[in-house]
Formats: C-alpha cells, structure tokens, sequence
C-alpha cells in the first residue's frame, strides 16, 4: 500500500470519526433549547400510579368538568400538536378532567377516537383538590376556572420541568407557560414549533450518547 493511500485510511479511522464527535458535541451545546419555567411540576403518578411524567415528553391540558367548552378546544390540539408528533417514543397526551365529568369526558374520548389514533391519548380522572394541587405546581400566572379547566396546553419534558418561552412578543413579561387551544395560530405557529424543539434536543442528546459510546 502506497503512503498516501495508507494516510487516507488512517484519516477516515480516527479523524473522521472524531470529527463527526466534535460536530455533535458543538451542536447540541449550540443547540437553541425551550426554556425550562418551573422545575420539578408534580408528577401525575401522584393521582394515578399508572402514568407518570418522569422519561415521557408530556403534553399536559386540564379539561375539569367544563367539557363543553373544552371539546373545540382538544380538537384544535388534536389537529395541530397530537397528530403531527404521536408516532414519536416516549411522547404522550395527559388529560386531567374531574371525576364528576367522567360519562361527558368518554363521550368526547369516543368523538375523537372517531378521527385519530388514541394510542398515546391518557385521561386522568381526579378530585378537584388533586387537579389543584398538580396545577398549582406548575407555578402559572393565572388560575384554572371554577371547573378546574383551563384554555392552555402544557409541555412537560422528561425531567418534570413546564417548558415555555422567556421572549415571547405576546406577553407582558414575555414568559410563555401554556398555549391557547382556542388559537389555531397559537397551536401552529408557537406550540408546534417549541415541541419540535424539545423533541429534536433529546434526539440530539441521543445522538450524542451513541457517539460516545462508539469513540
């Protein structure tokens, strides 16, 4: 073998590969992440041991007892945020409702089942003390209605943290906690585009786990 051809080789064995690990490393410190706005939320295996927000990216919405006016709304989210993003691992839908809305919430379970794929569609039924307490530890700006609903949709990441936006032109303070299901626009142009953020970072994290186990 001549010395070029041997150099060659010997580029594409070691340099190649920690070139490709230093491209991962610069982009995931680089990478623009969704901004964590209260760490530690309570877990919903608080209410119910069969779910849990630890290792699931978490979409959060809290319908109560007011399913009439929630039913426009998980339409829109349905439309918008679950169908776009459902077929990905460890990605799930978390609908807190009241127990005493039990017979209207299967009701609009079975309205939606009629047009999507439910497979990760999770309804939690609680008292209205347990939907509280969850809510309150997400720390929002404002407060769920008398029936324990609430218009916003809520990212929860694997770790526990309600991730939001610190910039957001549209608010006083410029933080971001949930998205109005009532907005279309909202769904499309905020809340689409900040879980395609929070998905493709722990992809990336993934990535770069791989590769360092490969070097």
């Amino acid at each position: 073998m001549s010395k070029t051809k041997r150099n060659i080789v010997l580029f594409a064995l070691f340099i190649v590969p920690l070139l490709f690990y230093i491209f991962l490393s610069l982009g995931i410190n680089n990478f623009a992440k969704l901004p964590v706005l209260t760490e530690n939320v309570i877990d919903i295996s608080s209410i119910n041991r069969k779910y849990q927000f630890d290792k699931k990216i978490s979409i959060v919405v809290f319908v109560g007892s007011n399913t009439n006016e929630a039913k426009g709304e998980l339409f829109n989210l349905n439309e918008k945020i679950y169908k776009p993003f459902y077929g990905f691992k460890d990605y799930q839908l978390i609908v807190v409702a009241s127990n005493k809305a039990k017979e209207n919430v299967e009701k609009l379970r079975k309205e939606i089942g009629t047009y999507t794929n439910m497979v990760k569609w999770n309804f939690i039924f609680a008292s209205n003390e347990e939907i509280e307490v969850l809510y309150d530890s997400f720390k929002i700006n404002e407060s769920l209605d008398t029936d324990m609903h609430s218009s916003k949709a809520f990212i929860i990441d694997k770790e526990g943290g309600l991730r939001g936006r610190t910039d957001d032109e549209d608010s006083t303070d410029g933080k971001l906690f949930g998205y109005n299901m009532k907005s279309v626009a909202e769904l499309n142009n905020k809340m689409k585009d900040d879980v395609k953020v929070v998905l493709a970072e722990y992809r990336l994290a993934l990535k770069k786990n791989n590769a360092d186990r490969e070097i």
